[in-house]
């Protein structure tokens, strides 16, 4: 027996049009690549998407057509989320860090059809535009006078005049809730990136579980600004979350240094931010000198890769700004766990509280997660045991666009769950820890050393800003780990006091070897430290004879 309720698809256009008539005088501020602070509402971006959508009618863009875009966080940029999204096309965010062939593959691979730029990318438009076939318009998120003469692009379009254009009387379609409604490649950290393609009930579906309040726990009294980059899984769904609930949101653009996340935090009196840690780093470093506090801001989401133990103590301890740590992946729309205490942990003094801080928390509703050994075999939750995190729920990918490689083959899940490649715990309460990814272990004398607690320790030098560790090939433990650091600005250490600093906080066969002084750390174009390059870099080297 079926239920007799009414049937409604679960669509990314109800809920721009939520927030438009719910939350109509709801603020979206954005910083624009022009310079100055752009402020509207969300009527006002239910409407522009509306003409948006027409625009890409008179285009003769089909349903099921790739629209990609090259932008900053900003409002034309959200306009693009609904606007595309909701008219039955795909909308193709692009990492512009991407080095500008691959960006110019993921193109062909996606098949696009529209491309729509900031003015700040254009440099890289020209790169690349004779080199993808599929694209028949381009178009510049800027008003016509912003439009260079001698662009090189042949009939370069203005987004502004292709919107001036239109009524805005558009009628959002209806159609299957699962029909495909954006498109985020992987970094392509190994080969060529991977495309996760995402519905509208998966999209929907993780905005309603990101906006609980033990998740990201998102209201319309919140002012947010995701720092984490709207070509990045989505800004995280923080968009689709803030039309749903219609939260402020506040758009940092070009703007990622830390003064000028700082200063826009203070001016929209920011309530709650997400971003990597490398972002944050940046802040903390120009807070700390300049002996800055916040006014309003109180939450902040980090995920990305691992927050380092000294980030979370200065935030918490220094700022008053609780952090709750994240995990998730591209492949999971992206959100997998949330680290936010239960009731139990709020009488535990504040060194035990850490210590369930420093987790990456508990899976949200929606996803299931084990870990496994190499023969497949579920292992225990008792928070010591570590193996490989496998994961299932609705916004989780099934297959990669178009297969995997020049092969097209589709990569299978594993009776049903989809292997992360990360090695984790988790413990009775159900929080989850990442010990590290399964290509980062190091393997010595037949025991797994975690590179992410080398790393921690290492950042909670007062000297270091970075940290990256990774195992050395060696004759008779097979690796040994060493750790690359960069120094903060003026700060000096040795080698002997760095490694003098791991006594006491890791066991002494865990220690590493040797200390790698670099002047940056070799960073992935999601703001992650790219270990590959790193092991590249580091070819040549040879480790110390300890023997």
């Amino acid at each position: 027996m079926l239920g007799l309720m009414q049937s409604q698809p679960l669509s990314i256009s109800s809920l721009i049009e939520f927030a438009a008539r719910h939350h109509g005088e709801g603020e979206i501020v954005s910083r624009r690549v022009e310079g100055d602070l752009h402020r509207y509402t969300y009527k006002d971006a239910a409407q522009r998407a509306r003409q948006l959508a027409e625009a890409l009618d008179a285009l003769g863009v089909q349903p099921g057509e790739r629209v990609a875009s090259i932008a900053w966080n900003g409002y034309r940029h959200l306009e693009m989320y609904f606007g595309v999204s909701g008219s039955g096309r795909v909308l193709h965010t692009i990492n512009p860090r991407m080095h500008p062939e691959q960006i110019a593959w993921v193109m062909s691979h996606a098949q696009d059809q529209v491309v729509c730029f900031d003015m700040t990318f254009l440099p890289i438009v020209k790169a690349i535009h004779g080199k993808c076939p599929s694209v028949r318009h381009w178009v510049a998120l800027c008003d016509a006078d912003k439009l260079p003469p001698d662009s090189g692009i042949p009939n370069l379009l203005s987004y502004e005049v292709l919107l001036a254009a239109q009524t805005g009387n558009y009628r959002w379609p209806e159609f299957d809730e699962n029909t495909a409604s954006s498109m985020c490649y992987t970094s392509g950290t190994t080969g060529n990136p991977k495309a996760a393609l995402y519905s509208h009930r998966s999209t929907v579906l993780h905005a309603y579980a990101a906006a609980l309040p033990d998740v990201m726990g998102i209201s319309a009294r919140d002012s947010i600004l995701p720092v984490v980059p709207m070509f990045h899984v989505n800004a995280w769904g923080i968009p689709y979350s803030a039309a749903l609930t219609g939260a402020k949101l506040v758009f940092p653009g070009p703007g990622m240094d830390g003064k000028s996340i700082y200063d826009l935090i203070e001016l929209e009196q920011v309530s709650y931010a997400a971003g990597v840690p490398t972002i944050w780093q940046m802040l903390l470093g120009h807070m700390e000198p300049n002996g800055l506090r916040f006014s309003s801001l109180k939450r902040t989401v980090i995920g990305g890769s691992a927050c380092p133990p000294a980030m979370i103590t200065a935030f918490n301890d220094h700022y008053g700004v609780e952090v709750l740590h994240a995990w998730g992946m591209t492949e999971m729309s992206p959100l997998g766990t949330v680290c936010t205490l239960k009731s139990k942990h709020l009488a535990m003094s504040e060194e035990g509280k850490m210590k369930v801080r420093l987790k990456q928390g508990r899976a949200i509703f929606g996803i299931d997660m084990k870990i496994v050994n190499a023969e497949g075999k579920e292992l225990p939750w008792d928070g010591k045991t570590y193996g490989d995190l496998l994961v299932k729920g609705p916004w989780v990918l099934r297959e990669y666009f178009q297969g995997v490689g020049d092969t097209h083959a589709v990569m299978p899940l594993v009776n049903g769950w989809f292997p992360t490649g990360d090695v984790a715990t988790i413990d009775a309460d159900g929080y989850m820890q990442i010990t590290d990814r399964s290509k980062d272990v190091i393997k010595s004398g037949g025991e797994w050393i975690s590179s992410i607690d080398i790393e921690n320790i290492a950042v909670a030098h007062p000297a270091i800003a970075m940290a990256a560790c990774i195992g050395m090939a060696h004759p008779k433990w097979d690796e040994r780990p060493i750790v690359a650091v960069v120094k903060k600005p003026g700060a000096e250490v040795s080698r002997e006091d760095l490694l003098k600093f791991y006594e006491g906080k890791a066991a002494k066969w865990q220690i590493p070897d040797d200390v790698v002084f670099l002047d940056t750390m070799p960073m992935g174009a999601t703001g992650k430290m790219q270990k590959s390059k790193l092991r590249e870099l580091l070819k040549d080297y040879q480790l110390p004879d300890l023997r």
